[in-house]
């Protein structure tokens, strides 16, 4: 591991799940977590809500404007090329300040880091062993599958002037973001696991559980 202020240890034990927006990481980490009494540091609550103040600091130090963009230029103006690169080129600068919440912790034991902009180039300089990273994607199928049976995956929750193409936009920009955690992943010897449907969460849950074997230890009681 580099050179990382790491005042708690908190980041050299840390356990990383990241991947594709509708893949179960919340669920499987969750399902990890309770099974051998660890934490779990969800960013996309964080990234949402707690970095919030952040994001507006960092517009004042640029110059650029405080508001946030109209959902109409998020998901409708643009094409899914250029919002995945955007997507992209934002994560190093979101995962600094997650790391920052995950430094404030401190855990005698693992703590799980779960969502979409821990991304495995930028976790990889944090990693001991590959074994500490999973990233979950799901194929098209149980992408589609997602969108037909979770609320929040098959419809924007914000007012836009044309909600069919910024929806079509949105699954566009998602596939790219996925098939570029895959490939980075797969660069760096971290394992990819397609999720398609055939295992329930228990199931995939148990899958990542058996990559972070070394660092679990054994479960806890009921």
């Amino acid at each position: 591991m580099p050179d990382v202020r790491d005042p708690h240890g908190s980041l050299r034990r840390a356990l990383w799940i990241g991947g594709a927006q509708w893949s179960g990481k919340t669920t499987v980490a969750e399902l990890i977590a309770r099974k051998h009494g660890l934490t779990v540091y969800h960013y996309d609550y964080h990234d949402a809500r707690g970095h919030q103040d952040r994001r507006i600091a960092r517009r004042v130090a640029l110059g650029e404007p405080v508001e946030d963009p109209t959902p109409d230029h998020v998901w409708s103006d643009r094409s899914p090329e250029e919002m995945a690169a955007e997507t992209l080129a934002g994560f190093p600068v979101r995962f600094e300040w997650a790391l920052d919440d995950l430094r404030a912790l401190f855990t005698g034991r693992p703590a799980i880091a779960e969502g979409w902009g821990l991304r495995p180039e930028l976790v990889a300089p944090l990693l001991d062993s590959p074994r500490r990273m999973v990233v979950l994607v799901p194929t098209e199928d149980f992408r589609q599958h997602q969108l037909r049976t979770l609320p929040r995956a098959g419809t924007l929750d914000v007012p836009v002037t044309d909600p069919a193409r910024s929806q079509a936009n949105r699954l566009a920009r998602d596939r790219l973001v996925a098939e570029d955690a895959a490939r980075n992943a797969r660069r760096l010897g971290i394992r990819v696991i397609e999720v398609d449907g055939t295992l329930d969460a228990v199931a995939v849950a148990a899958e990542v559980a058996e990559c972070f074997a070394p660092y679990l230890g054994a479960p806890t009681a009921a």
